[in-house]
């Protein structure tokens, strides 16, 4: 469940986009054309969807979002397994507070992640610094 880093074919502005989550934000036109939500599981690519298992099709029982659970709670150091729960998880338990708390720490989780890509970049960053 992780990004290629290094991809060849993606420019170094484009890798700064995806490292600050910055690529998401053309997806709120599909929010504001009502095909997406704000939270929800994130939408599967068509090949992936081939391959699941009939358990796995339970995070298809709300409406894709840009945010969710799954992004909140670890990401791309989650297994697809994982990811997949999460998603139940979240469609088990939807509610305006649990989408509240993960608006509330989705910016703190890309805060992580744009700190964890440069900490990589340059080992001698300290942590809490």
């Amino acid at each position: 469940m992780a990004k290629l880093d290094h991809d060849p074919q993606i420019i170094v502005f484009g890798n700064w986009l995806r490292k600050s989550c910055l690529d998401e934000l053309p997806q709120l036109i599909n929010v504001l054309r009502g095909e997406m939500s704000l939270v929800g599981p994130r939408p599967p690519i068509p090949y992936e969807v081939k391959e699941y298992l009939s358990w796995h099709r339970g995070r298809f029982d709300a409406i894709p979002g840009m945010t969710g659970l799954w992004q909140v709670s670890g990401k791309n150091k989650l297994s697809f397994s994982e990811m997949v729960r999460l998603d139940i998880r979240y469609v088990r338990e939807r509610s305006l507070w649990l989408d509240g708390k993960i608006l509330f720490r989705t910016p703190l989780a890309i805060l992580g992640q744009i700190r964890e890509s440069l900490q990589s970049k340059n080992p001698n960053i300290e942590e809490g610094a």
